[in-house]
């Protein structure tokens, strides 16, 4: 069982190279990857299929669910058939579905990966009204984790993790305007999700440790990774970015092993972030990093955590 821990880690060296190959076996695990279905997700439940989990794929669209779980059994023999679970985080009634249906699966979680979002969208509701960066990015996950909590407590060494970005750096938590009718600008809004998401992370494990669950929480973020993410940036902006992308990005494959290390490593304790080693954190190996102040402070976790709880109509046992 990982240790808990409530404050950030100390950088590790730069010249670490953590890999794919130190994700130890998972035989007889069972990790559910939300949008798995490509970019980050999909890296990340291919190596945890190969490392022998039982890979649940949690995906808007059951149909690229599949593609993805046929492309899972393709890279192998002998890699467990990955399941298709059918969620729409825009949608608190589609959570609370899956969230039943994985109850009736797996009685027993040992890895939540809370990898979707949306990014730079224009302005749009939820189902349930909700800003959809906010929304799908934060909200819908807080429901999930939260619905899920039970499977998870029951398995000793059980870990959530939430992707963040770099971005979370730019965000701005305003309690008056959480609908955010006002001034909305897409990046930003990006950015206020990114770092709910880490807000959310070390409040989540603070409160997993004072209960003493068997549960952690970390945090990962991709650094500047070739994925689907940027389908919605205009043309000029997306000019720009197969541009430079030989020079600041990593293939998505690179930008999972942040995301693996938080989940799988073994020496990864509870409220950890990890990013890549490189520069300003776009590309590299995944080391221990730090998040801004902002996604430290525990009075504005605990009043996101409190909307979330009334937004999402979930608690949390813990």
């Amino acid at each position: 069982m990982a240790d808990q821990k409530s404050t950030p880690a100390a950088p590790a060296a730069a010249s670490e190279k953590w890999s794919a190959a130190d994700v130890p076996a998972l035989t007889g695990r069972v990790a559910v990857v939300t949008g798995a279905n490509t970019g980050i997700g999909f890296e990340t439940a291919l190596v945890l299929a190969r490392r022998g989990a039982q890979v649940v794929l949690a995906c808007r669209s059951a149909e690229r669910a599949r593609d993805a779980a046929a492309r899972i059994a393709a890279s192998g023999e002998g890699v467990p058939a990955a399941e298709v679970l059918e969620l729409d985080l825009g949608s608190l009634d589609s959570i609370g579905d899956a969230a039943g249906e994985l109850r009736e699966r797996h009685p027993r979680i040992d890895l939540l990966i809370n990898n979707a979002g949306v990014m730079d969208v224009p302005y749009g509701q939820t189902e349930d009204g909700f800003e959809l960066h906010l929304g799908i990015n934060h909200l819908g996950h807080f429901a999930l984790t939260g619905l899920l909590m039970p499977q998870l407590t029951a398995v000793p060494g059980s870990r959530v993790v939430n992707i963040s970005s770099v971005a979370h750096d730019r965000g701005r938590i305003d309690f008056d305007d959480l609908a955010y009718t006002r001034e909305y600008t897409p990046s930003r809004a990006y950015a206020r999700s990114k770092l709910a998401n880490l807000l959310f992370t070390f409040e989540l494990n603070r409160r997993l440790a004072a209960a003493s669950a068997p549960t952690t929480a970390l945090a990962a973020h991709p650094g500047l990774s070739r994925t689907e993410l940027y389908r919605h940036e205009k043309s000029a902006v997306s000019l720009v970015i197969r541009l430079i992308s030989p020079f600041l990005m990593q293939n998505a494959a690179m930008g999972a092993l942040p995301t693996l290390r938080a989940a799988a490593d073994p020496a990864a304790l509870g409220g950890t972030y990890y990013g890549p080693a490189g520069r300003r954190e776009f590309k590299g190996h995944p080391v221990p990093v730090e998040a801004v102040p902002a996604a430290h402070d525990a009075e504005v976790a605990r009043q996101l955590w409190a909307e979330s709880e009334k937004l999402t109509g979930v608690s949390f046992p813990c």
